[in-house]
């Protein structure tokens, strides 16, 4: 499991991934994304935008990242 730790409030989902090097840019990880591959808090997690907040689980392909 990796961690991740905001440094705002939150972060789009989007750039989570591109960030944490998880998608090659953030046209990849919105694809990923629309694709159904994004998972948060257990749950499909369709939209790119979303704000991902302290406390989140969020899942891709093999890879879950603690949100703190």
């Amino acid at each position: 499991m990796m961690k991740f730790e905001l440094k705002d409030d939150y972060i789009e989902l989007f750039k989570l991934f591109k960030v944490l090097d998880l998608a090659d840019s953030g046209a990849h990880a919105k694809m990923l994304i629309a694709d159904g591959y994004a998972k948060r808090n257990g749950e499909v997690e369709l939209r790119k935008r979303a704000k991902i907040v302290s406390g989140d689980i969020v899942e891709i392909a093999e890879v879950v990242i603690e949100i703190s």
